[in-house]
């Protein structure tokens, strides 16, 4: 086990790399220029020379091939990828363009309440996932069954967006009985802990702050976990029929053990690998759905900060947060590898 992980920690060096040069490659495909989108459109020729020779937007993209013609080895390296890899070393995922801050302070303060939101969602979407699919298929071709799998069509099918707008017509401009946006209401306080709000005010006993931060991030959680839960009942339903079939299966029902027993305790644990292999993609395709739920609610997490950023040209930022979501994804992936030999005694990685 230990060479496995050490193996799959290595790997991650080259994909992280490639990460990277996929990540610059695609920001430079954007039409548009930061240094005109920092000035102006009417800037003049100059200003916006001055502000990309600051930037650093005035070198070769990848390698300077005059450097190279006239001998100056280092200057053929002095390029804008090797200037953003070199500080990706050094921890250091630039400043803002515009705001002229460390883009590392800022996502220190915003990640957390995406992370909340992202969590919460999973939250729901096991909740309801798990055993409605199971329900589901200990009950083939009923009518919760054919309930279930119509239900979960239309999560996948509504868009997020749409959905989002729903909510907040319903709930906050006619019933008026959720906010429409933000974190906390004028004048409520938690004391920070982990930023997480829900978790900080239940630590500090502060109930009402509880309360109010979670009337907040409900919309949005339930929006944002609409598809994975879609997704994870179907799986959950496909591999319990699967499992159901198995000889094993008949006779555990066969002694007369209840059948909770024989779902729970004989049928879910072996039909629960392909559901974690897809719990783990969901988790990194909730961090990157954020970016339209946190829009449309007003969130302040780093999907909302990473829409501005693309129509401000602001690279570095969009850079440190696509970067952030890989590392993430990749480090789930592999401990959804490991959990496979947690839950299947029969996988062995020596």
């Amino acid at each position: 086990m230990g060479k496995y992980i050490l193996r799959r920690l290595i790997s991650v060096i080259p994909t992280l790399i490639g990460v990277t040069l996929v990540i610059f490659l695609f920001q430079r495909l954007i039409p548009g220029d930061p240094a005109v989108a920092m000035l102006g459109e009417h800037a003049s020729e100059d200003n916006v020379a001055r502000i990309r020779q600051q930037l650093g937007l005035d070198r070769p993209a990848f390698l300077d091939r005059d450097a190279l013609v006239e001998g100056n080895l280092p200057g053929f390296f002095d390029s804008q990828y090797v200037r953003y890899f070199n500080r990706l070393l050094h921890f250091d995922l630039g400043d803002s363009i515009h705001r002229r801050i460390p883009v590392a302070a800022t996502l220190k303060e915003r990640f957390p309440a995406t992370l909340e939101l992202a969590l919460l969602s999973m939250f729901f979407a096991l909740l309801i996932g798990i055993p409605v699919g199971i329900a589901s298929a200990s009950r083939r071709n009923s009518w919760l069954d054919g309930t279930t799998m119509i239900g979960s069509l239309l999560g996948v099918s509504i868009p997020i967006f749409w959905l989002g707008i729903m909510e907040i017509m319903l709930f906050s401009v006619f019933l008026r009985w959720l906010p429409s946006g933000s974190r906390l209401s004028p004048g409520v306080s938690i004391t920070p802990i982990t930023n997480l709000l829900l978790l900080d005010s239940l630590l500090t006993g502060n109930f009402a702050g509880f309360w109010d931060a979670f009337k907040h991030i409900i919309m949005p959680a339930v929006a944002l976990a609409t598809i994975p839960t879609a997704i994870i009942t179907r799986m959950t339903r496909s591999s319990m029929l699967d499992v159901l079939q198995e000889d094993y299966i008949r006779t555990a029902a066969a002694k007369g053990l209840p059948e909770r027993v024989v779902l729970y305790r004989h049928a879910l644990k072996n039909a629960f690998l392909p559901v974690i292999t897809i719990i783990g993609i969901q988790v990194g395709t909730l961090l990157a759905g954020a970016v339209l739920t946190e829009t449309i609610f007003s969130w302040p997490g780093i999907g909302k900060w990473v829409y501005d950023s693309i129509l401000g040209r602001d690279y570095p930022i969009v850079q440190g947060v696509t970067l952030l979501i890989a590392v993430i994804f990749l480090f789930v992936n592999l401990l959804v590898d490991i959990s496979y030999a947690l839950l299947d005694p029969r996988i062995s990685y020596d």
